[in-house]
């Protein structure tokens, strides 16, 4: 009785304790603002000299001295028809990124070609497989790859598990009605791997879920909910006004409405707005003023005006992140499938003629704050 007494004494003590003592909220997560750089290293190959005040300039580099401290990158599976986005060309884009002094986020795009909103084409090795053996693969995969990059010193800080996944993953396209009995499988296949990984390298790993657009976010991850997905930390959401139905106060709602549901940080990971309608080459760019905002020429200026003011809705509404898709894609000597140079020089955060850095690049070290 006198060993009952003190315990429950005890206990009513710790009660009284936790009771009087006002509880440390927990650190809010860092803004994180950043790039795309997937195309260093080929942009570099193919002759481009990226410059900054006219001297070489490093991108990883800049991107880090404005205030950047994240670069995303993305990985295919056996891509045949290109030496980048190979495991060999990551590591050496991550390699280059820690360097710098960045966060690096890994994005698997689990496919030899692009994996995007409208399609989620499977690797050749895999497309054949039944469910069962495709869950498999996805985790192995994933789980190698992180491992080999923990062996070479360069395991990344977040990893994305797919790109643009509105559709099934492993073969779904845009409207075809997704399984979620097996797209949950194959997502937390995936972010298992993920933790596995972090977990037998100490080193911890945030996974990223992420969806084109922001009008498709609260029914993807409803539906993902239902299923069974719930080992996340981020949501990621591409903004394109030319792509979206959604204007930036709506972009913001999402966002909101999202952070609140889900209790996870929300990052806009893919964003550019074009400075320019001239171009480089006879290659058809995909921005231009046809996609333009009213309030935002298409112009250095306003493209430096729509990212700040993109950002500060972000964090207006309890985001953590905006990533700039393909700052290096400049035009150059190189061939792509849809002809020479590059669709997206004018989208660029480098000039078209020089690959001058342009004031877009001030984005990244401006100081934000909610204002509500």
């Amino acid at each position: 009785m006198t060993l009952l007494r003190h315990a429950r004494s005890a206990a009513m003590t710790a009660l009284a304790l936790t009771l009087s003592t006002p509880a440390l909220a927990a650190p809010a997560p860092p803004l994180y603002l950043g790039a795309d750089l997937s195309f260093t290293n080929e942009m570099e190959a193919c002759g481009a000299r990226f410059l900054e005040h006219g001297k070489p300039a490093d991108p990883f580099v800049v991107l880090k001295q404005h205030g950047g401290n994240v670069m995303r990158v993305r990985l295919w599976h056996t891509p045949t028809w290109t030496q980048y986005s190979t495991y060999d060309d990551v590591l050496k884009t991550i390699t280059r990124a820690h360097a710098a002094g960045l966060n690096v986020l890994l994005d698997f795009h689990y496919s030899d070609d692009w994996a995007d909103g409208d399609k989620q084409p499977a690797p050749a090795a895999w497309a054949n497989l039944p469910t069962d053996a495709q869950v498999k693969a996805l985790h192995d995969y994933t789980r190698e790859v992180l491992d080999k990059l923990a062996a070479a010193g360069q395991l990344p800080e977040m990893v994305q598990v797919g790109n643009e996944t509105n559709a099934a993953m492993q073969g779904g396209v845009k409207d075809q009605p997704i399984d979620w009995t097996r797209n949950a499988r194959l997502l937390n296949a995936g972010i298992s791997a993920v933790r596995e990984s972090a977990k037998a390298h100490g080193k911890p790993i945030q996974v990223m879920l992420h969806i084109a657009q922001p009008e498709n976010v609260i029914p993807w991850f409803d539906a993902a909910t239902a299923a069974g997905v719930l080992d996340y930390d981020i949501i990621g959401i591409s903004y394109y006004s030319k792509w979206s139905t959604y204007n930036l106060s709506g972009l913001g709602k999402v966002i909101d409405a999202a952070h609140r549901r889900y209790g996870a940080q929300v990052w806009v990971v893919e964003t550019a707005y074009a400075f320019s309608d001239d171009h480089a080459d006879d290659t058809t760019n995909l921005l231009g003023s046809d996609s333009a905002i009213p309030g935002y020429p298409v112009s250095p200026k306003g493209q430096l005006k729509y990212l700040q003011d993109l950002t500060q809705t972000v964090v207006n509404n309890g985001g953590n992140g905006v990533v700039y898709w393909a700052p290096d894609w400049v035009s150059t000597r190189c061939k792509t499938r849809w002809g020479t140079g590059s669709s997206w020089e004018n989208a660029a955060m480098f000039d078209i003629r020089h690959h001058e850095a342009l004031p877009a690049f001030d984005w990244l070290g401006k100081t934000y704050k909610p204002q509500r």
